[in-house]
């Protein structure tokens, strides 16, 4: 009773302000060490002895929006430091987590239900207690479900944002008119050589060359034509790109014209005044990404990053700073008047307009794929 008394004026405290939050969830810790009192708010305490945790993301405007409305918040009240590192390439990172100590990375935001699955299948995942993350309750069962049917017991990670790889153009040499009509297929028409780029990244060098072979991405029964079509792509393209910013540059410089391209970057294009195009074609490209927590990270500190982080204000924020729409369900959370702008939201939370990836389909076929893509890359 003496536990509980103590317990519930700290409570009373902290509710009146005479308390901030650090110095709450500090006495209450103590107190639960002390005693033995177990509190909804003892987990929080502990998460507080850890000093900082590590996120690892995409770099660009999405980071510079994670940090501004996310990190540099979630550290002022609760005193644990985002350690923020960025990434170029999902398999790239993969490689050094793999690599690396355990505990060394904690929180990655990846792209695609076939990366967790592949974070799955090396057992670089923990098992979330979701009751520490309360805010789940808002997002998208669509997005859910698609991370249980990897892991059905249990998530590693939670939904954050999604958006669509499609087709982005200066409408300056390319109409309207001319893309709805030519789609995927005007990524390898002659008449724009030179002026055609490409992300270098075998999944989407694939999906388009199904696309442009006619065939579903998801279901591709002719290899060969797709190898054929990405060849073609390849010797009438400027260069591959690399990363979200590089994509703009050879945008807003001219130096290409038509690219496939992510969806939030061209939004930020849009912004800025740059008259570029944005289409999604049949069968485009879209994704989810996620929230990943790494094997051998701080469970719980992590577990109170990500609900702050899916807390419908700080969601919101990031979600116009980096131009994806967030996993936030818009029939039960306001999102806004500049979300529902943003290319590919779906305003009745099923996605059921978008093309995702088959996790099984394309991990199935990874090594295989990724292989030829490089021999192709290089000339082959």
């Amino acid at each position: 009773m003496d536990n509980t008394k103590r317990y519930e004026r700290l409570l009373e405290r902290y509710r009146n302000g005479d308390l901030d939050r650090r110095n709450f969830l500090g006495l209450i810790g103590a107190a639960g060490l002390a005693y033995g009192v177990q509190t909804p708010f003892a987990k929080f305490a502990h998460a507080q002895d850890v000093k900082q945790v590590r996120f690892d993301g995409w770099g660009g405007v999405v980071s510079e929006a994670f940090r501004e409305h996310a990190f540099e918040p979630y550290t002022k009240e609760t005193g644990i430091e985002v350690v923020d590192g960025t990434f170029a390439g999902s398999d790239e990172y993969l490689a050094q987590v793999r690599s690396s100590q355990e505990g060394e990375y904690n929180i990655a935001h990846l792209s695609g239900v076939f990366d967790y699955a592949r974070y799955v299948n090396f057992g670089l995942t923990v098992e979330l207690n979701l009751d520490n993350i309360p805010n789940m309750s808002l997002v998208m069962d669509a997005l859910t479900s698609a991370f249980r049917g990897v892991t059905p017991d249990y998530l590693s990670a939670v939904p954050y944002d999604y958006g669509t790889t499609g087709l982005a153009y200066n409408r300056k040499y390319i109409s309207d008119e001319e893309m709805k009509e030519k789609g995927a297929s005007i990524l390898i028409d002659e008449a724009y050589k030179g002026k055609i780029g490409g992300w270098g990244e075998w999944r989407t060098r694939i999906w388009y060359g199904a696309l442009q072979t006619g065939q579903d991405p998801n279901n591709i029964q002719d290899m060969e034509a797709v190898w054929d079509a990405i060849r073609s792509h390849r010797d009438l393209a400027l260069k591959y790109w690399s990363s979200g910013a590089e994509l703009m540059s050879l945008l807003a410089e001219e130096e290409i014209y038509v690219t496939e391209g992510w969806s939030g970057r061209i939004a930020a294009l849009q912004q800025q005044g740059h008259d570029i195009g944005y289409y999604d074609a049949p069968g485009s490209f879209a994704w989810q990404e996620c929230l990943h927590v790494l094997k051998g990270s701080p469970v719980e500190a992590c577990e109170e990053l990500l609900n702050f982080m899916l807390a419908p204000e700080t969601s919101i924020a990031v979600a116009e700073g980096q131009n994806y729409p967030p996993a936030l369900d818009g029939t039960k959370v306001d999102l806004g008047d500049k979300i529902p702008t943003l290319p590919a939201y779906d305003p009745t939370g099923t996605l059921d307009s978008l093309t995702f990836a088959d996790p099984n389909y394309w991990n199935g076929n990874e090594a295989e794929w990724s292989e030829t893509f490089s021999r192709v890359q290089r000339g082959y």
